[in-house]
């Protein structure tokens, strides 16, 4: 049941350094917005919002000179490189427009790791607001999401995710990803079921499984 006191939407690193019009990864930032993922995202967010559900942002951030930031793996060292940095404090780890941010959403940062559950306040606060249902949307679709859906699975949250609301590169290998990998962990559905489940505060009409493309 999409219950709004028992459900609690995460955006994972829907920031301006990632997803802005000068994100570091440009492929990936053209494609969430060309796609349209991002304006859904801020849909939901709307939505979610409307309907009593808490809204949690999860943004990746480093601090100047790389302080407690892992060099354990290639994603890790490829990042010092990128022309954007993700500063704390900076532009590049605000929430992109034009998803909005209310005063009563909460804020996580990360300066490690691939999920924003795994060694961040995320969790805590999950259990905090009494959630139940997490539902998931963002990028990448190829790292961050996919562990995010198995960190929370793992801690026995149920997780929802609109396959139209998270994004990666290329295309291919996220419809490739979801379909194969993500459709065993997570419920799918579309944005607009699950803004009509939020609406009415009952299951989403795509709690069979969807198959995304």
């Amino acid at each position: 049941m999409l219950e709004p006191t028992t459900t609690v939407l995460l955006t994972v690193e829907c920031q301006e350094g990632v997803v802005g019009e000068r994100g570091a990864l440009p492929e990936l930032a053209a494609d969430v917005r060309s796609s349209g993922t991002l304006a859904r995202i801020a849909l939901l967010v709307d939505a979610a919002r409307a309907s009593g559900v808490q809204i949690v942002h999860a943004v990746a951030e480093r601090r100047p000179g790389g302080h407690g930031t892992g060099r354990n793996a290639r994603l890790f060292r490829a990042a010092e490189r990128l022309p954007v940095r993700r500063l704390t404090g900076s532009a590049a780890v605000r929430v992109a427009a034009p998803v909005a941010v209310a005063d009563e959403d909460l804020v996580v940062r990360r300066l490690h790791g691939l999920s924003p559950i795994e060694g961040t306040d995320v969790d805590a606060l999950l259990r905090n607001l009494g959630c139940r249902t997490l539902i998931v949307t963002g990028v990448p679709a190829d790292v961050a999401v996919p562990g995010t859906v198995f960190d929370a699975v793992n801690r026995g949250y149920t997780v929802d995710l609109p396959t139209d609301a998270v994004a990666g590169v290329p295309a291919d290998y996220t419809r490739a990803m979801i379909r194969h990998t993500l459709s065993l962990a997570a419920t799918l559905a579309a944005t607009d079921e699950v803004i009509a489940a939020l609406a009415r505060g009952r299951p989403a009409a795509a709690s069979r499984p969807v198959r995304p493309g």
